[in-house]
């Protein structure tokens, strides 16, 4: 198209005169190129409400602008983290993929890049990978705690729990009260057979937090040790989250077989099964 306009304009200019110089200028269209930081502020103002929109929910709209903002600056690693993350709330893992590789070729020290990766392979059940891009991360910030805990859960899905509780000792001993971390070491013990200890680790978990999960699993630890009280707790923790009456929703929380059949052997209690049955309607 320029091209075109400056050929008509060489030709009217030889064959009659007839435009001035001020008149050329006139008909020349004026074009603003915005300046390369203007577009890269702007790439990140777009970035930033894709962010905010994920953040709240609206998936498609936060997908489209990340993929604009990545468009607009497509060296600025954190564009191509938003689109990664969008993707991965659409599901489009292979996509976010993509994404992230083009971001950690731009800064291959950004440890949330490897935090990503480990969350798509997680979601693909490619736990090795998954595991290896944990450690990748952890490497770069190895006081993340919420990786240092995936990593352990990641070693429980291994069941390689002594591993395991190496990692959630990690976490604990950067975060005193991290409550999920001391809640899994009690599901590592329970399934190293060392009962005592699990129950421990149940019981200072709820002294920070009272929650269903640790509240259950402590109900399995005593089931031969003190019925009655094994009873109570596991109603409650049935009242609390009527999830965890489900075999399979135990299994996402990392729950071991042992502890799984310790389970489901106090849920045939006789005292117990009215609210087993109740907590199964709460399902639907």
């Amino acid at each position: 198209m320029k091209k075109s306009i400056i050929k008509c304009l060489f030709f009217s200019i030889i064959s009659s005169h007839i435009f001035s110089a001020h008149n050329l200028r006139a008909i020349v269209p004026q074009y603003y190129f915005p300046e390369t930081k203007f577009l890269k502020q702007e790439a990140l103002s777009i970035g930033k409400q894709a962010y905010q929109l994920l953040f709240f929910g609206q998936i498609k709209d936060s997908l489209n602008l990340a993929k604009l903002a990545v468009k607009i600056d497509n060296r600025n690693e954190k564009l191509w983290t938003t689109l990664a993350e969008a993707q991965i709330a659409s599901k489009l893992y292979d996509d976010a993929l993509i994404s992230l590789k083009n971001a950690q070729k731009i800064n291959p020290k950004m440890a949330e890049i490897y935090f990503a990766k480990s969350t798509i392979f997680l979601k693909q059940s490619k736990i090795k990978k998954a595991k290896i891009a944990l450690q990748s991360g952890i490497k770069i910030l190895p006081k993340n705690i919420n990786a240092i805990f995936q990593l352990g859960n990641i070693y429980l899905m291994e069941k390689n729990y002594e591993k395991a509780l190496e990692e959630f000792d990690k976490a604990i001993k950067i975060k005193k009260d991290f409550w999920q971390a001391i809640n899994n070491k009690g599901l590592a013990y329970f399934e190293l057979d060392k009962i005592n200890l699990s129950i421990l680790s149940f019981k200072e978990s709820l002294s920070i937090k009272e929650n269903a999960e640790s509240m259950l699993a402590l109900a399995s630890c005593l089931r031969t040790k003190d019925i009655n009280k094994s009873i109570s707790l596991a109603k409650k923790a049935l009242i609390k989250n009527p999830n965890y009456v489900e075999n399979n929703y135990r299994k996402e929380q990392l729950w071991g077989d042992k502890l799984q059949t310790s389970t489901e052997k106090l849920f045939e209690n006789n005292e117990i099964k009215k609210e087993v049955l109740f907590a199964k309607t709460k399902l639907f």
